[in-house]
Order: structure tokens, then sequence, then C-alpha cells
């Protein structure tokens, strides 16, 4: 009997750095099981260097990263998702595309770290909290059974996914 594989759609506004961190946590974590992708509204010319080099640095797959727009996920021929979850809060404000299917979305908002000055140092810790934000969360997400659940549980699930905060103490390899 084959397992059922789930395809995730992680959005948000440059695509450079917290759905770029999404998308390779999932395709690590979620085993085959989840095919992560993830795309912006206003993509950038290319991931942010701090986000690859820190994925690079945990040895989580970076090659296919690259920064997109939305748009080529809302084509008929575009794989269809089963999940679309924003991760910035400008992505959650917009308007999205319709996506065939009508997959179940959420809310997984987590602060840019991108826009953060300073030093390099804390540049890149802010990097470093994003991602395990969002680690914890895949990690939560990829343990989940889609299969298993009804459409309201598993939409009350994936909501409060999007709620959790960094785990340190799991998720603090950074």
């Amino acid at each position: 009997m084959t397992e059922k594989s789930f395809n995730v759609l992680f959005l948000c506004t440059g695509n450079s750095a917290r759905s770029i961190m999404a998308e390779s946590l999932l395709n690590h974590h979620g085993r085959g099981r989840f095919h992560a992708f993830s795309a912006g509204s206003m993509p950038k010319k290319e991931p942010h260097p701090y986000a690859l080099d820190l994925l690079r640095s945990l040895n989580l797959p970076t090659e296919r990263l690259y920064s997109k727009s939305w748009d080529v996920y809302a084509l008929p021929d575009s794989p269809k998702m089963n999940f679309v979850f924003t991760v910035c809060d400008n992505a959650a404000n917009e308007v999205c595309p319709i996506w065939p299917g009508q997959p179940m979305t959420a809310h997984w908002g987590v602060f840019d770290p991108a826009v953060v000055e300073g030093t390099e140092l804390a540049r890149r810790e802010a990097f470093r909290r994003a991602f395990r934000e969002l680690e914890n969360r895949v990690r939560v997400f990829a343990s989940l059974r889609p299969e298993k659940l009804d459409r309201i549980a598993l939409k009350r699930k994936i909501d409060e996914i999007g709620r959790l905060r960094a785990a340190d103490p799991v998720a603090d390899r950074a």
C-alpha cells in the first residue's frame, strides 16, 4: 500500500527568505510525503544569501531553490496544491490567485528577517530566529496524517500550527 503524497505551496511577498526556508524544511522533514514549493507575489531576483547560507550550514537542500512568482502555480498545468500557507503578513493581505483544486489554506506569519538592519551578526540572528519558528511549524505539520483527518479537523490543526512560535530546545541547532 503506497502512502499519499501532498503538495504544499509557501507564499510570501519576495520569495527570498521565509518561503524559501519553509520549502527546504518541508522537503527535508516531509520525507516524500510532502512536496514543498514556494513563490511570491513580487519575487526578488534571487533568494537572500543569508537564507541560503543558513540552509547549507544545516545540510538542508538548496539546489532547486529560486525566487519565482506565484503565477507559475496558478496555471492549469501546474502541480495541484493540497495546502497553501502564507508566511508573511503582506501575502496574507494580498488577493491571491484562485488555486486549482481548492487547497486548504492557513496563515503562518513569520517576521521578515530580510528587513533587519544592524551588524551582520544581528542580521544573521534574525534569519536563525525566523528559521527556528518555521522549523517548529514544519515539523509539527510534517507529523500530521492529513489522510486520516476530516477537512474541519485538518483546517483547525493547520491554523493552530500557524500560531506556534519557535521551540528553542528542539529547533535550536542553527
